[in-house]
């Protein structure tokens, strides 16, 4: 059975999710704030955590990161902030989705399942690669050691920004959509929307400094990987 931890500082949104979780016939285990949460994943192991950004004693955000050293569990934020830096910033410290509160329990499970299946699967697009290593000037780009290298300085992102930047690098010079980056990157059963891949394309922009310039934008299509962009 998976196990979900719930971390929220107000009773009625843990009570509700708990209740829609143990439906589903999840696992449910409770936090009230980012300190006892990050405890609890010390002592014990789950298969995800929604995760409130807003809580006393350690706010969600910096509760995430605590957590992400040490175990590599899932996790969605919830959070009644939902302008793009607030996102961004989620994605930043690993999120794996970001709901924005109000939300509705349905739809939360739905992104639950969505999240469980992905992270089965998460690298798969890495690991069937063979060793191989790409060279774009001073753009190094190591898919086997999963490492990326702007002048010579090892980049630190996010696994799905490594994910898209290796599968646009593979597919350089083809045209793809946002359906389809959704399709190779998150999965089939992806429960978002084309925005998302804007938000990391932002991102791996930014982590690749002056060697963005490959990455081009399909004005109403999508993105492609253009080795000979200037």
């Amino acid at each position: 059975m998976r196990r979900l931890l719930i971390v929220d500082d107000e009773v009625n949104i843990r009570t509700v999710v708990r209740e829609y979780a143990e439906f589903e016939e999840y696992e449910v285990d409770e936090a009230e704030n980012g300190m006892e949460a990050v405890e609890k994943c010390r002592q014990q192991d789950y298969d995800l955590i929604i995760m409130d950004v807003m809580m006393p004693k350690l706010d969600g955000y910096s509760a995430s990161k605590e957590i992400k050293k040490h175990k590599n569990i899932p996790i969605i934020m919830l959070s009644a902030r939902g302008e793009e830096y607030d996102k961004l910033f989620g994605f930043e410290i690993g999120a794996d989705d970001y709901v924005v509160k109000p939300f509705s329990p349905k739809e939360l499970m739905a992104r639950v399942r969505a999240v469980l299946a992905r992270s089965q699967f998460s690298g798969n697009i890495i690991r069937q690669e063979e060793h191989e290593c790409m060279i774009f000037e001073g753009l190094k780009i190591d898919l086997s050691g999963r490492e990326v290298y702007v002048n010579g300085v090892k980049a630190s992102m996010t696994p799905k920004e490594y994910d898209l930047l290796f599968y646009l690098a593979r597919n350089r010079g083809l045209a793809l959509t946002r359906d389809k980056l959704l399709e190779a990157v998150w999965g089939y059963d992806f429960f978002g929307d084309d925005r998302t891949v804007d938000t990391h394309i932002k991102m791996l922009r930014n982590s690749l400094g002056e060697y963005r310039k490959f990455i081009v934008t399909l004005r109403g299509m999508g993105y492609k990987f253009d080795a000979d962009a200037e």
